[in-house]
């Protein structure tokens, strides 16, 4: 089975794939409820960007 690869993206991008309000996905990484350098990480700029793939894994109950 080939793995797939890590793709991370902005948090307006993940609002569009996923149904959750920009709102609500600084909600949950505010609140811990998704893991930094997992469901989330800070680039070397500076802007916050998102993991789709371990996000969804949440979302189904699968662990990362």
């Amino acid at each position: 089975m080939q793995q797939q690869e890590t793709v991370w993206v902005t948090v307006a991008r993940l609002s569009d794939m996923s149904g959750y309000s920009e709102r609500a996905i600084y909600n949950k990484k505010h609140k811990l409820t998704w893991k930094e350098n997992v469901h989330w990480r800070k680039a070397p700029d500076g802007r916050l960007l998102f993991n789709p793939l371990a996000i969804t894994a949440w979302i189904e109950g699968r662990a990362v």
